[in-house]
């Protein structure tokens, strides 16, 4: 069949600020191009474990753009202690797009530490319970390897992991999310 599927965003930013609602739990039926990502529509809350230890994450995703794309907002919080005294506060957006003339989906991971991440789906993955993204191009980090990995458990719950390789460096840091859907 042939791919009718459009840009996907997943922005993974900021939380939405106070007063603001989050994002509804749209109706996707009707949408072949996103029947492989509506699992993800809604709100969700993370445990986070990484090289550089614990935190938690708040996140949402939404159709938007007359549902032209997925757009996600992530912040994660890891608290201050002995390896990170000041803690650390991650916010950010991703883009997930599908490439016509590639057949595949992109995804463009933008960070507020100014990276810029442009990954594919890897044809490995079995949509929509796994989906495997492989780092093609780091803007502001050229040179650094990456994937990035979705694996749907149930109904609510999806875990993450996200292996990175900075240029020069010898060892990866791994950032490890268990998700689960948020009940408004």
């Amino acid at each position: 069949m042939r791919a009718i599927f459009t840009l996907l965003l997943i922005v993974s930013a900021a939380l939405p600020a106070a007063g603001q609602t989050e994002p509804s739990r749209q109706d996707w039926s009707g949408s072949e191009r996103w029947a492989a990502f509506e699992f993800f529509a809604g709100a969700w809350a993370g445990e986070e474990s990484a090289t550089f230890g614990e935190g938690r994450g708040e996140r949402t995703y939404e159709l938007v753009l007359q549902d032209a794309y997925l757009l996600s907002r992530n912040r994660s919080v890891f608290p201050p202690h002995e390896g990170l005294p000041e803690g650390d506060v991650h916010d950010d957006w991703t883009v997930l797009s599908f490439d016509r003339d590639r057949d595949t989906y992109v995804l463009r991971q933008f960070n507020s530490e100014g990276y810029v991440n442009t990954f594919a789906l890897d044809a490995a993955s079995s949509p929509p319970e796994r989906l495997i993204f492989v780092l093609e191009a780091s803007e502001n980090a050229r040179g650094t390897r990456a994937t990035l990995t979705l694996t749907r458990v149930d109904a609510d719950t999806f875990d993450e992991v996200f292996d990175l390789t900075l240029p020069g460096a010898t060892e990866s840091i791994t950032i490890r999310s268990r998700w689960r859907r948020s009940i408004p």
